[in-house]
Protein backbone atom coordinates (compact mmCIF):
# COMPACT_ATOMS: atom_id res chain seq x y z
CA UNK A 1 0.00 0.00 0.00
CA UNK A 2 1.40 3.38 -1.02
CA UNK A 3 2.05 6.01 1.64
CA UNK A 4 0.90 9.42 0.39
CA UNK A 5 1.81 12.86 1.74
CA UNK A 6 -0.21 15.96 0.84
CA UNK A 7 2.00 18.91 -0.14
CA UNK A 8 0.59 22.42 -0.26
CA UNK A 9 3.54 24.67 0.75
CA UNK A 10 7.25 23.94 0.97
CA UNK A 11 6.66 20.22 0.38
CA UNK A 12 5.84 21.20 -3.23
CA UNK A 13 9.40 22.34 -3.92
CA UNK A 14 11.40 20.79 -1.08
CA UNK A 15 9.85 17.48 -0.01
CA UNK A 16 13.06 16.27 1.64
CA UNK A 17 12.25 12.61 0.97
CA UNK A 18 12.34 10.24 -1.99
CA UNK A 19 9.13 10.84 -3.98
CA UNK A 20 8.19 7.85 -6.13
CA UNK A 21 5.43 9.74 -7.96
CA UNK A 22 3.39 12.89 -7.63
CA UNK A 23 -0.07 13.88 -8.74
CA UNK A 24 -2.17 16.99 -8.46
CA UNK A 25 -4.70 16.43 -5.68
CA UNK A 26 -7.48 18.21 -3.83
CA UNK A 27 -8.05 18.23 -0.09
CA UNK A 28 -11.68 19.07 0.76
CA UNK A 29 -12.74 21.27 3.67
CA UNK A 30 -9.35 22.95 4.23
CA UNK A 31 -7.99 26.28 3.03
CA UNK A 32 -4.30 27.13 2.45
CA UNK A 33 -3.22 30.46 3.98
CA UNK A 34 -0.37 32.19 5.79
CA UNK A 35 -1.98 31.52 9.16
CA UNK A 36 1.03 30.27 11.14
CA UNK A 37 3.74 32.41 12.68
CA UNK A 38 7.14 30.86 11.96
CA UNK A 39 9.59 31.15 14.85
CA UNK A 40 12.08 28.55 13.60
CA UNK A 41 12.29 28.04 9.83
CA UNK A 42 11.25 31.43 8.35
CA UNK A 43 11.42 33.76 11.33
CA UNK A 44 12.48 33.98 14.96
CA UNK A 45 10.69 34.41 18.26
CA UNK A 46 11.68 38.10 18.19
CA UNK A 47 10.62 38.58 14.56
CA UNK A 48 8.26 35.80 13.48
CA UNK A 49 7.74 35.10 9.83
CA UNK A 50 4.70 33.47 8.27
CA UNK A 51 4.28 30.04 6.73
CA UNK A 52 1.40 28.35 5.04
CA UNK A 53 -0.90 26.05 6.92
CA UNK A 54 -4.19 24.33 6.29
CA UNK A 55 -7.05 25.90 8.19
CA UNK A 56 -10.17 23.76 8.48
CA UNK A 57 -13.02 25.48 6.62
CA UNK A 58 -16.00 23.32 5.57
CA UNK A 59 -17.01 23.89 1.96
CA UNK A 60 -13.54 25.02 0.83
CA UNK A 61 -10.74 23.01 -0.73
CA UNK A 62 -6.99 23.16 -1.24
CA UNK A 63 -5.24 22.02 -4.39
CA UNK A 64 -1.72 20.70 -4.00
CA UNK A 65 0.36 17.62 -4.71
CA UNK A 66 -0.08 14.05 -3.56
CA UNK A 67 3.45 12.78 -3.01
CA UNK A 68 3.93 9.00 -3.01
CA UNK A 69 6.71 7.86 -0.69
CA UNK A 70 9.18 5.41 -2.21
CA UNK A 71 8.44 1.81 -1.19
CA UNK A 72 10.40 0.73 1.87
CA UNK A 73 11.07 4.31 2.98
CA UNK A 74 7.79 4.94 4.78
CA UNK A 75 9.08 4.81 8.38
CA UNK A 76 12.12 7.01 7.77
CA UNK A 77 10.01 9.48 5.77
CA UNK A 78 7.46 9.74 8.56
CA UNK A 79 10.26 10.28 11.10
CA UNK A 80 11.74 13.00 8.89
CA UNK A 81 8.39 14.73 8.36
CA UNK A 82 7.59 14.69 12.06
CA UNK A 83 10.94 16.26 12.90
CA UNK A 84 10.45 18.91 10.22
CA UNK A 85 6.76 19.72 10.56
CA UNK A 86 6.08 19.18 14.26
CA UNK A 87 8.99 21.31 15.50
CA UNK A 88 6.72 23.54 17.61
CA UNK A 89 3.47 21.54 17.74
CA UNK A 90 1.59 24.22 15.77
CA UNK A 91 0.86 21.63 13.09
CA UNK A 92 -1.18 18.53 13.77
CA UNK A 93 -0.52 15.37 11.77
CA UNK A 94 -3.66 13.88 10.28
CA UNK A 95 -4.46 11.11 7.84
CA UNK A 96 -6.97 12.79 5.53
CA UNK A 97 -8.66 11.71 2.34
CA UNK A 98 -7.58 13.55 -0.79
CA UNK A 99 -8.80 13.30 -4.36
CA UNK A 100 -6.15 12.65 -7.00
CA UNK A 101 -6.61 14.33 -10.37
CA UNK A 102 -7.16 10.84 -11.80
CA UNK A 103 -10.35 10.57 -9.74
CA UNK A 104 -8.94 8.14 -7.19
CA UNK A 105 -9.40 8.92 -3.49
CA UNK A 106 -6.47 8.09 -1.20
CA UNK A 107 -5.48 8.76 2.39
CA UNK A 108 -2.52 11.08 2.85
CA UNK A 109 -0.40 12.22 5.78
CA UNK A 110 -1.33 15.90 6.05
CA UNK A 111 -0.13 18.66 8.36
CA UNK A 112 -2.87 21.07 9.42
CA UNK A 113 -2.80 24.01 11.82
CA UNK A 114 -3.88 23.77 15.44
CA UNK A 115 -6.11 26.85 15.65
CA UNK A 116 -5.65 26.88 19.44
CA UNK A 117 -1.84 27.10 19.20
CA UNK A 118 -0.10 30.37 20.08
CA UNK A 119 1.48 30.50 16.58
CA UNK A 120 -1.92 30.49 14.85
CA UNK A 121 -2.71 33.85 13.24
CA UNK A 122 -5.59 33.24 10.85
CA UNK A 123 -7.35 36.23 9.36
CA UNK A 124 -4.39 38.58 8.86
CA UNK A 125 -4.98 41.04 6.03
CA UNK A 126 -2.88 40.36 2.92
CA UNK A 127 -1.01 43.66 3.29
CA UNK A 128 0.03 42.76 6.83
CA UNK A 129 1.17 39.35 5.59
CA UNK A 130 3.26 41.03 2.88
CA UNK A 131 4.92 43.36 5.39
CA UNK A 132 5.86 40.45 7.66
CA UNK A 133 7.07 38.17 4.85
CA UNK A 134 9.20 40.91 3.29
CA UNK A 135 11.48 41.22 6.34
CA UNK A 136 11.46 37.92 8.27
CA UNK A 137 14.39 35.51 8.20
CA UNK A 138 14.70 32.19 10.04
CA UNK A 139 16.89 29.11 10.27
CA UNK A 140 15.98 27.96 6.75
CA UNK A 141 16.38 31.38 5.18
CA UNK A 142 14.31 34.40 4.21
CA UNK A 143 10.54 34.27 4.41
CA UNK A 144 10.49 35.73 0.89
CA UNK A 145 12.19 32.61 -0.49
CA UNK A 146 9.42 30.45 0.99
CA UNK A 147 6.70 32.62 -0.57
CA UNK A 148 8.35 32.95 -3.99
CA UNK A 149 9.20 29.24 -4.29
CA UNK A 150 5.71 28.14 -3.28
CA UNK A 151 3.95 30.57 -5.63
CA UNK A 152 6.27 29.62 -8.50
CA UNK A 153 5.79 25.88 -8.01
CA UNK A 154 2.02 26.21 -7.80
CA UNK A 155 2.10 28.05 -11.13
CA UNK A 156 4.41 25.44 -12.67
CA UNK A 157 1.98 22.64 -11.87
CA UNK A 158 -0.97 24.66 -13.15
CA UNK A 159 -2.46 25.58 -9.79
CA UNK A 160 -3.06 29.25 -9.21
CA UNK A 161 -3.62 30.70 -5.77
CA UNK A 162 -4.75 34.33 -6.16
CA UNK A 163 -3.69 35.27 -2.61
CA UNK A 164 -0.19 33.86 -3.09
CA UNK A 165 0.11 35.53 -6.50
CA UNK A 166 -0.90 38.88 -4.98
CA UNK A 167 1.48 38.42 -2.05
CA UNK A 168 4.41 37.51 -4.32
CA UNK A 169 3.84 40.64 -6.42
CA UNK A 170 3.39 42.89 -3.40
CA UNK A 171 6.48 41.54 -1.61
CA UNK A 172 8.57 41.99 -4.77
CA UNK A 173 7.36 45.59 -4.79
CA UNK A 174 8.32 46.08 -1.16
CA UNK A 175 11.80 44.71 -1.84
CA UNK A 176 12.37 46.94 -4.89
Amino acid sequence: MTMWVFGYGSLLWNPGFNVAQQQVATLPDYHRSFCMRSIHHRGTEDQPGLVLALDEAPGTHCKGLALAVAAGEEAQTLDYLRERELISSAYVERDLEIDLHTGERVTAVTYVIDADHVQYCGGLELEEQAQIISTAVGGRGPNTEYLFNTAQHLTEIGLHDPDLDWLAGRVRGLLA
